[in-house]
């Protein structure tokens, strides 16, 4: 998948499973999600993570 749509399902997946993300640089070239817990792939391919409790801390 693209990173934008990777970024905006992470978000997503985050705040609606209320589980902390990943997204990380799939070996085909694009970008995966995953639930952070899941996640036994190598760290330095980790883009970006979101936690939902912090993002909920963030809005107030």
């Amino acid at each position: 998948m693209s990173q934008s749509l990777a970024f905006a399902n992470g978000w997503n997946l985050a705040r609606t499973l209320m589980v902390c993300v990943v997204i990380f640089r799939a070996g085909t070239g694009g970008y995966g999600v995953m639930p952070a817990t899941e996640y036994e792939g190598d760290p330095a391919a980790i883009v970006h993570d979101y936690d939902p409790f912090e993002i909920m801390d963030s809005l107030d």
